[in-house]
């Protein structure tokens, strides 16, 4: 729902070209503060999806920013995040599920040290992690540097929202990771129920796009160049 709001704000953002910039100025520092507000969220959750979920809306927020600047450079950045940032979250829902269908709970906290039970699921978590803090190589960092230099184009200050911003996701990621696979498994959760292959085949079919879409980007990102 999120990359279909992003969608029509491509959509329809062009109908307001050439917009007023008392109108859109307010609505750009709305969506930059956001980027601040919903990551600062993201590191006091205790609930993993909810996480997840705060962790789309910030990334949305940099999305927003870019497509109302009206500028080619932020149209293709907004568009490359949209897709990449859409596997990454996909990917980490999908993770989540694996984790709560084994242990029947989401709070961080009870759910542990799951790195000793499921050494490959760990690292599914650690790809996927390193992906949604835009680590390179990743399609991620491609759509973040394009809209983070839009911003700065658009306002030099913004360099400063977005690169707290930046570093806020990459805290917040880290701690996902930590707090789910690292530390002492509980003692209720000592007998789990193995991974299966379709878990690792979803897993895979979000992964595998966004690692050969960096081979050519310009399959996402050459729409409005």
């Amino acid at each position: 729902l999120l990359k279909l709001g992003g969608y029509g704000l491509i959509r329809i953002s062009p109908l307001l070209n050439p917009h007023p910039s008392n109108l859109m100025f307010p609505i750009i520092i709305l969506a930059l503060w956001g980027i601040l507000m919903t990551s600062s969220i993201c590191l006091r959750q205790t609930d993993l999806k909810a996480l997840i979920a705060y962790s789309s809306v910030s990334h949305m927020g940099l999305v927003t920013a870019a497509i109302l600047v009206q500028t080619p450079w932020g149209l293709t950045g907004a568009m490359t995040l949209m897709i990449a940032h859409g596997l990454t979250s996909s990917a980490l829902f999908a993770l989540a599920n694996t984790n709560y269908e084994r242990t029947h709970t989401r709070t961080l906290l009870l759910v542990r040290g799951l790195q000793l039970a499921f050494p490959l699921m760990s690292t599914w978590w650690l790809l996927t992690n390193l992906t949604n803090m835009a680590m390179p190589p990743t399609i991620n960092l491609l759509g973040e540097l394009f809209i983070i230099s839009t911003l700065f184009n658009w306002s030099p200050p913004t360099i400063i929202i977005t690169g707290i911003g930046t570093l806020i996701t990459a805290t917040y990621s880290l701690y996902m990771f930590l707090m789910t696979q690292r530390g002492s498994i509980s003692t209720q959760f000592r007998l789990l129920p193995p991974t299966h292959t379709r878990e690792h085949l979803t897993t895979t079919l979000h992964l595998l796009p966004l690692g050969l879409l960096i081979m050519k980007p310009t399959l996402i990102s050459g729409l409005f160049t």
